[in-house]
């Protein structure tokens, strides 16, 4: 028998018995290779096989994950529709006119002297007296606006966050972060060696007493946490919350990176968590999804003991902007493009929400108007991955596994998220409705 059925026989026997649970992670085909003294070509044979025998399900850029369940006969392995996927794993907005938008401040790099200036040497953490100012303008929000001096450049928001953590969280390090958190977070602290703590959620978030009991238990060297349209739950912590949080980040002399990415399309959201404990935020941000992600910048506003830690940790990673990025984001916030971009991607919302409802509204969902996104608590017997494959080969639909999201060994939550931003609205209209069926078929 071939090498690679064989590695691959023995992981089914781990997960037929247990060993290997539903929701748990396998590692990098690379450390699977070294683990078991084989080439890495094998190793990629053998998640292959394991993923034509329905044991796993891979997710591009987060990792394969053990099924929820064994494979089953008749429709949820049925063939595939033939129909190109609609991918509604990857949420990537775009308003209508974006690039004619976005095409009036880039017009200027035709001269070769604004060229010139814009890649004649690689930009600073800290970019320039302008960039600081556009950015500072762009993140600003009713209740705060960061101080210009204080704000850094990233290549994009991933960049950011993985150097917030870099400077904050010493390798082996404990972390606190929401129990279902963004999955880059994950995969960064895994990079970093950085020890994820789940902290118990609520309607608005993290609870203080789940934070504060971790930190007791053994101490964090900071928290990531998302209190605007956190991503997958879409809730967004109130005002009360978020003075409890910083009064108790105070008290416990801890850091907390604010991811507010999303937070853009929530104009009534209140004001970030920086607002109420500036000298103990580290706030990260991006343009990626309020204009496009191909030419994108990243933002950290930071307290000014942090400026410089956080400064080396983007020059060491190699997460500063490109200049041309900057020179571009600066123009494009100064000429209204960032403005116009949001208020357009504001109103896309409310429309593709509205679609989420006729589709679904009879599920059970946690989303908001203001998201481009939902999490779909999935009617029993579904189980999150084996819907996921589901979704796939039945209706040509790709989602995303609650595994993806979910911190520590516990049991993977039989839930999915969809992302309703990339498709255009009659394909995600009729992609929601496929799901639909498939949902009413079972397994």
């Amino acid at each position: 028998m071939d090498e690679y059925r064989r590695i691959a026989d023995r992981v089914e026997a781990a997960v037929r018995d247990g060993r290997l649970r539903p929701g748990d992670r396998l590692p990098p085909q690379r450390v699977f290779a070294r683990r078991h003294g084989i080439a890495n070509s094998t190793a990629i044979r053998v998640y292959g096989e394991l993923a034509r025998r329905g044991l796993v399900v891979g997710e591009v850029g987060r990792g394969t994950f053990v099924r929820a369940a064994p494979p089953l006969p008749g429709p949820a392995l049925a063939e595939a529709t033939g129909a190109a996927p609609v991918d509604l794993q990857l949420n990537y907005p775009e308003a209508a006119g974006q690039s004619e938008l976005m095409a009036r401040a880039l017009a200027a790099f035709a001269r070769p002297d604004v060229l010139a200036e814009a890649v004649s040497r690689p930009a600073a953490a800290t970019g320039t007296a302008a960039a600081r100012e556009a950015a500072a303008a762009v993140l600003a929000r009713p209740g705060w606006a960061p101080d210009p001096d204080g704000v850094l450049f990233a290549g994009n928001a991933r960049q950011a966050v993985a150097a917030a953590l870099s400077a904050l969280v010493p390798p082996g390090g404990r972390l606190g972060v929401e129990a279902l958190t963004y999955p880059l977070v994950k995969a960064v602290a895994e990079r970093l060696g950085i020890r994820l703590v789940p902290l118990a959620l609520d309607a608005e978030g993290v609870r203080p007493q789940a934070l504060e009991a971790a930190h007791r238990a053994a101490p964090l060297a900071a928290v990531y946490l998302q209190p605007t349209l956190h991503n997958p739950l879409s809730t967004t912590a109130g005002e009360g919350r978020r003075a409890e949080l910083a009064e108790l980040l105070r008290r416990l002399d801890l850091t907390a990176v604010e991811d507010t990415t999303w937070a853009f399309l929530h104009p009534g959201a209140p004001a970030p968590l920086a607002a109420h404990a500036p000298e103990r935020v580290v706030l990260v941000d991006s343009l990626s999804k309020r204009l496009a992600p191909g030419l994108t910048v990243g933002y950290l506003v930071a307290p000014g003991r942090l400026r410089a830690p956080l400064a080396d940790a983007l020059r060491s990673g190699a997460w500063t902007v490109g200049g041309l990025a900057l020179a571009a984001a600066t123009r494009w916030a100064g000429d209204g493009t960032v403005a116009e971009a949001v208020a357009a991607k504001r109103a896309d919302t409310g429309a593709r929400h509205a679609l989420l409802l006729r589709r679904l509204g009879d599920h059970t969902l946690q989303t908001s108007p203001h998201a481009y996104y939902c999490w779909w608590e999935l009617p029993a017997p579904w189980r999150a991955e084996t819907f996921t494959a589901a979704a796939a080969a039945r209706a040509g639909v790709a989602v995303t596994p609650g595994s993806a999201f979910a911190v520590g060994r516990g049991t993977a939550p039989d839930a999915v998220r969809l992302g309703l931003a990339s498709p255009p609205p009659v394909v995600l209209d009729e992609a929601l409705a496929r799901l639909a069926e498939v949902a009413a078929e079972g397994p």
